[in-house]
């Protein structure tokens, strides 16, 4: 695809996101209090995994939103894999993670 047509818009089939920011949820999952959403969005033909981590703290949602070199070929193994980052994230740093 060129750097032209994916500039302006072009390119994309009809409901596939190639913004991270505005990727639809996937699939997703609670861990130790936390949720979990799997966000991967197409880009170059693959799936980029992405995905948000939030989790309510006195009445305040705190978010952690990222993105990972990963690409897979189909959304639901991106998703899959997205939820298990998200798990080794929580796990690794917990409250942390929004600092």
């Amino acid at each position: 695809m060129s750097f032209l047509k994916r500039l302006f818009g072009g390119g994309e089939a009809q409901g596939e996101v190639a913004n991270p920011a505005v990727a639809p949820v996937a699939a997703s999952a609670e861990h130790k209090g936390f949720t979990i959403e799997a966000r991967p969005y197409k880009d170059g033909g693959q799936y980029q995994l992405a995905g948000l981590v939030w989790k309510e703290v006195d009445g305040v949602r705190k978010e952690h939103r990222f993105i990972r070199a990963d690409r897979f070929s189909g959304a639901e193994e991106a998703a899959t894999i997205a939820l298990m980052k998200g798990r080794q994230m929580i796990d690794e740093r917990g409250e942390r993670l929004f600092d």
